[in-house]
């Protein structure tokens, strides 16, 4: 490997993260995919490595076991061993490690989150949708959509599928957001994991003495993980399972109402809702820092050398608007692209274990939710919606809408 190209690009470009329009990821990424796909830069947080902005590059990336997941969040809250290495991730963790640690979880989880499962559940959603619906009529607007109906829909059905007490929502949403916020102080960081901690420890201890059917009281049950973690397990779960799901279907609804035609188009054919669901997905990519993995030895990439150590990121958005992937206008909304494989949910044995439950919840929200109010609109200007470029999540904190 000796002929690979080593020093890609100085380490004097930072990685993008200023956007010019709330639905694209920045512009910067378009140069780096077509003059530096695999750029050596510095991150948000002051850590040193590659950029990958190229879909097959990160699909490269993201399949390879040699890139690993035991990364080194390199962010507030993480302290450095003595020895100047990252921690071992908290037990339950899954996301942060590799085989065979991580197949031991997806192994006991995998069975919860089947398609066909998770396509059993589609009553139940779109029941808590048209209860909020209702709920939103009744109140007759404005309202601010997510927390009348954005953050609800996914909090509950997760709730429900944990066996987490929905009347503690507000507790567990003011810690994960805080998890999740990028320039969040170390103290504020280690605390909200310990509340977090905390909570899912007790909620175990219930579920040891009475464990019920859902899935804590059923990875109790199997008797297969300690304490901490199933602590671990919840708390991760619980965090994905409303997050990203929230902010896709805020995020979902006011780029709609901000493409009418493709609204219209919709509402003209539901047959494109399936489509659609994948095209928003694709197009909003609300991971908006990407993908971080170590490699564990030199890897050649795109005709460089990643060297072992070196911290990478896959730049998800940046994959899903790859113009060699999705050579038909990728910065355009189309409802009807038929889009085919995209990288919101990631790629290789890590892909994202709720996808098909947020497919479920995405499509009974956006479909009930502009049949119900074929009238909706936003309350205030775009440009007092405020964005969460504060957040790992993407999305909107609040969205006005009225009818």
């Amino acid at each position: 490997m000796s002929d690979i190209v080593s020093d890609i690009q100085p380490v004097t470009a930072l990685q993008p993260v200023t956007r010019t329009c709330p639905f694209d990821p920045p512009p910067e990424y378009r140069t780096f995919r077509e003059e530096a796909p695999v750029a050596q830069v510095t991150f948000p947080d002051g850590a040193t490595g590659w950029l990958v902005t190229r879909y097959a590059d990160i699909r490269t990336v993201l399949g390879d076991p040699r890139f690993s997941s035991r990364r080194r969040v390199l962010r507030a809250g993480v302290t450095l061993a003595e020895d100047g290495s990252v921690p071992p991730p908290a037990p339950g963790w899954f996301i942060l490690m590799d085989a065979p640690e991580h197949t031991r979880f997806r192994r006991l989880l995998s069975g919860q989150f089947t398609v066909r499962r998770m396509r059993e559940l589609t009553p139940a959603v779109e029941r808590i949708v048209a209860e909020h619906l209702d709920a939103m009529a009744a109140a007759e607007g404005p309202v601010d959509l997510v927390q009348a109906f954005a953050l609800p829909i996914p909090s509950l059905v997760i709730c429900e599928l944990l066996g987490v007490p929905y009347e503690d929502r507000e507790e567990f949403q003011r810690n994960s957001a805080m998890l999740l916020t990028i320039d969040a102080s170390a103290e504020e960081v280690q605390q909200a994991q310990a509340a977090m901690n905390r909570y899912f420890h007790e909620l175990v201890a219930a579920k040891r003495a009475e464990p019920g059917d859902d899935i804590l009281g059923s990875l109790v049950h199997s008797g297969g993980l300690t304490d901490e973690e199933l602590a671990g397990v919840g708390t991760l779960l619980l965090i994905a399972g409303h997050e990203t799901t929230a902010n896709m279907i805020a995020l979902s609804t006011l780029c709609l109402l901000r493409n009418p035609d493709q609204l219209a188009a919709l509402r003209a054919d539901p047959s494109l809702t399936d489509g659609a669901v994948e095209e928003l997905l694709r197009y909003l990519s609300v991971i908006q820092y990407g993908a971080r993995r170590t490699a564990l030895e030199d890897v050649e990439l795109g005709g460089h050398l990643i060297p072992a150590g070196g911290l990478v990121v896959a730049a998800l958005p940046s994959g899903n608007r790859d113009e060699d992937r999705f050579p038909e206008c990728p910065d355009r909304l189309d409802v009807g692209r038929g889009t085919g494989p995209h990288l919101a949910f990631g790629h290789g044995t890590h892909q994202c274990l709720g996808q098909q439950l947020a497919r479920v919840e995405m499509k009974a929200a956006l479909s009930a939710l502009f049949e119900r109010f074929p009238a909706l609109r936003l309350a205030v200007p775009l440009e007092e919606v405020p964005m969460r470029d504060d957040m790992i999540v993407y999305g909107v904190h609040e969205l006005p809408v009225t009818w």
